[in-house]
């Protein structure tokens, strides 16, 4: 079937292994199911597209959200995860997010993880949109280094096996069961074949899919590909969350400004100086993400400015150095001062809503296939992720995964599959580099934001024009990531032009309003 594989292959001429659970992704979703697979006696193979490291945790600096401060509880964090969610969240997976989130973050703890403390008790900071302080924080604003660190060391520890630089080219399905994945190992340049019991998708966002984002390059929406391509349902697509602050200056790289900076009291101002968020919500500088997003690129088209600036200058200099030390050094690097100067800032695209539909342990539409973290959509965050939601997400998700599976590896034996494609065609004479910055650029642009019924028609012309590269193989790492690039761009500008409405992450300048009758999911199936 044309479209269901990226390149040519034979699983019988390939090296093959097996092991019980195959968790693709080294992020915090990933580590966390492998290490609690093997804690079940499990055992595990974590395949990761680089290196270990190289994840969206790793570069998480606002925090992880939690309900274990005395004047907070599970139902007011429910309370402001569905608020925020605008009207699409699943409230059971809330519920399972908010109720079993302390408990995943006190095991955290346990593994050895260092929060900051107030004295003898977690330091706990706001973030938009939520009532309580609630967020956890490390080294200040350096939270997700810190759980890479700990569940790298305590993955080392376990001895689980990590296979570094395997991009998974696909997934090997039959009969709507999933029996493995083939993969290109990066280092020496061949196919391989693994096989598992239950094929774990941890694979992280799709932010490089837009010029302007936050991710690392790691996140071109692979796991979304690879799983559609299989046939798998993929849900809420159109969603995608843009950060407010991420720092804009020529010459530097995009770097995000946590939420947690305007948490504790910074003020947004237009580039006639102006502090604008009291003109456009009752939360001010924390209202909900998408608010201040789209109250940020007003402001910047009624004073013709590419940018608004964070301003942190009214607050104390000796706080904000221990609060933000990462921050301050990046932004000193540049030469801001961000104790006299207000830092310039922009939207940029930062988290996926949607992804690869599951139920509330992580199955996927086809058996054996299993998600949890940024690639997964099981409801939790509606149209609108509350902040600092993420980092919980995968954890108490990836641990569901884990109690769902123990009784079904015992029970399920499967069949051995072989698998092979012949009919794809050589690789067309085209510059994929181009193609790809034309892509990221178009995604900004049409598919940002702010959208359109005609903006959005363009892009899925252009995805069309594309489309013939269905019949052609792949021959290296580059070619299947625009090919997955272009297939999950499809999706979500298919999606976007699907729901003619404004709700939450999805914007419509031809449709402003949120209409009752959306309050529904689009779901896509290959």
């Amino acid at each position: 079937m044309p479209g269901k594989y990226m390149l040519n292959f034979d699983s019988r001429e390939l090296h093959q292994e097996d092991d019980e659970y195959i968790v693709l992704g080294s992020g915090i979703a990933g580590l966390y199911t492998a290490l609690a697979a093997s804690g079940a006696g499990g055992s595990v193979t974590v395949l990761t597209k680089c290196n270990m490291m190289d994840t969206n945790t790793d570069k998480a600096q606002g925090g992880i959200a939690a309900a274990m401060g005395d004047s907070d509880s599970p139902s007011l964090h429910r309370e402001d995860t569905i608020v925020a969610g605008a009207g699409l969240c699943d409230d059971e997976a809330v519920a399972a997010l908010v109720n079993e989130g302390p408990k995943r973050v006190k095991e955290l703890i346990g593994m050895g993880a260092i929060f900051d403390y107030d004295g003898q008790v977690l330091a706990l900071t706001r973030e938009g949109a939520h009532s309580q302080r609630r967020i956890l924080h490390a080294s200040g604003d350096a939270t997700g280094a810190e759980i890479q660190r700990v569940l790298t060391e305590r993955v080392k520890e376990k001895k689980i096996r990590v296979q570094e630089n395997q991009y998974v080219v696909d997934l090997l399905v039959w009969n709507n069961t999933c029996y493995g994945v083939l993969a290109f190992d990066r280092d020496k340049n061949s196919l391989k074949v693994y096989r598992g019991k239950v094929v774990v998708l941890a694979t992280g966002g799709l932010g490089r899919l837009f010029e302007f984002n936050t991710n690392p390059e790691i996140a071109t929406g692979d796991g979304i590909a690879i799983a559609f391509r299989a046939g798998a349902e993929v849900m809420d697509m159109e969603f995608i969350q843009f950060h407010p602050t991420v720092l804009k200056l020529p010459g530097a790289p995009p770097f995000l400004i946590s939420e947690a900076v305007r948490g504790e009291g910074a003020y947004l101002r237009n580039s006639e100086c102006l502090r604008f968020m009291p003109r456009y919500h009752d939360l001010l500088e924390l209202a909900p993400r998408d608010i201040v997003v789209r109250a940020i690129l007003e402001e910047m088209a009624r004073t013709g400015s590419n940018k608004v600036y964070l301003d942190l200058t009214h607050l104390d200099p000796e706080v904000i150095k221990k609060r933000f030390p990462n921050i301050t050094r990046t932004c000193a690097a540049y030469g801001l001062d961000i104790m006299v100067d207000p830092i310039p800032v922009a939207p940029a695209a930062h988290y996926m809503m949607g992804g690869v539909k599951t139920n509330l342990v992580g199955e996927t539409s086809i058996k054996g296939l299993y998600a949890c973290g940024e690639v997964a959509c099981q409801g939790v965050h509606g149209a609108n992720r509350l902040a600092s939601n993420s980092l919980l997400d995968g954890l108490v998700f990836g641990g569901r995964i884990v109690d769902e599976t123990r009784q079904f590896l015992k029970d399920y034996h499967p069949r051995h599959m072989e698998f092979a494609c012949d009919w794809l065609l050589e690789p067309p004479v085209i510059d994929f580099a181009d193609l790809r910055e034309k892509l990221e650029v178009l995604m900004g642009s049409k598919v940002g934001p702010v959208r359109s019924g005609d903006g959005l028609k363009e892009s899925l012309d252009f995805f069309d024009c594309w489309s013939c590269l269905n019949r052609h193989r792949a021959d290296n790492v580059e070619q299947m990531e625009v090919k997955n690039m272009l297939q999950v761009g499809e999706l979500v500008a298919e999606a976007a032009l699907a729901r003619r409405e404004s709700r939450g992450g999805h914007y419509r300048a031809d449709y402003p309003d949120t209409q009752r009758r959306w309050q529904k999911h689009i779901v896509f199936r290959r």
